[in-house]
């Protein structure tokens, strides 16, 4: 089987899990609260990972002192971002809205990220990022109007701008990940690492204690290993594989489309049609923007989600 083929197969498997984990956030938040779900899936994922690099390493050993600023201290501050703001606020958003809705809501950080590299990066906005981002903006509208625009209204405020700002919280994520060259498994290890410790925080803090049921660890040990854990690293290696990973980068946005399926024979929602079309327009207007966007952000082969490539630095030194 050729390189490509194989690439295609991962990316496949990679989309067919991540299709059901709106369905799981769902699911397991009709149990537990949002940070009960993040305690528990950031658990299971951060095993997963350190079980992954350990078992392509051999090891999983770092040194406190000497690799403190090198590894430690970046995974420190990206593991507040990612897993633990982002998928609080994510989860919180799940739980006040449909799953049809917050899904393609959450799916326009591929435009925020254009648009915070104009601050970030210095980055000149050209008109097609400016078009490609009106355009997911009506996909944005669409769903959080269910497409009513007989009056300015959204049908749950506090729920969509959840959505929204979880979006905004991965991109500047990835904006920071744009420049950590080390190994994924590692990487990822030490972010949900930290990000389990501030979260077990956060409710110690709260004085909570995560309700400890089948049916929650049940489904925050899908997520853990479906959206978090497994599915990035069987994705990276189908970017890693692939002599034209935005090929194969592509087949991720079957993903929400997919993920509709389940919401709807699972989860029991209708689907809307204006969901439909909303999420049609945001897609469209993520693929108008991100084309020849990875020579404008310094980036080799990138994946449109994951701005890192195994045993290579993704990102090139200026």
């Amino acid at each position: 089987m050729t390189h490509d083929k194989r690439a295609v197969l991962y990316a496949l498997a990679a989309v067919l899990g991540w299709s059901t984990v709106a369905t799981a956030f769902k699911l397991t938040l009709r149990v537990t609260d949002p940070a009960a779900t993040l305690f528990y899936s950031s658990l299971f994922s951060t095993i997963l990972l350190f079980a992954i690099d350990g078992a392509r390493r051999n090891r999983v050993a770092i040194h406190p002192v000497r690799d403190f600023r090198s590894a430690v201290l970046p995974s420190a501050l990206n593991g507040f971002l990612n897993p633990f703001l982002y998928y609080l606020v994510l989860f919180k958003a799940y739980s006040l809205l449909p799953a049809q809705e917050a899904q393609p809501l959450n799916y326009t950080w591929p435009i925020v990220l254009l648009l915070l590299s104009a601050p970030m990066l210095g980055h000149r906005l050209r008109v097609r990022d400016i078009a490609s981002s009106a355009i997911s903006f009506a996909g944005v509208l669409v769903i959080a109007g269910r497409g009513d625009f007989s009056a300015v209204r959204v049908t749950n405020l506090p729920g969509a701008l959840l959505a929204l700002g979880s979006s905004v919280i991965w991109a500047f994520y990835w904006l920071r990940n744009m420049k950590d060259q080390r190994e994924i498994a590692p990487k990822l290890a030490l972010n949900f690492f930290f990000g389990f410790l501030y979260v077990s925080i956060y409710l110690a803090l709260r004085g909570c204690r995560p309700p400890f049921t089948a049916a929650a660890l049940a489904g925050c040990a899908w997520i853990g290993i479906f959206e978090m854990g497994f599915t990035f690293f069987v994705w990276m290696k189908a970017i890693g594989l692939a002599r034209r990973p935005a090929v194969v980068s592509n087949l991720v946005f079957l993903a929400p489309f997919l993920s509709l399926i389940p919401i709807h024979f699972v989860v029991g929602e209708k689907i809307l049609p204006s969901s439909v079309a909303g999420l049609s327009l945001i897609v469209a207007g993520i693929l108008a923007g991100k084309r020849n966007a990875a020579p404008r952000f310094g980036i080799r082969n990138q994946a449109p989600c994951f701005p890192w490539r195994r045993n290579r630095a993704t990102v090139r030194k200026t």
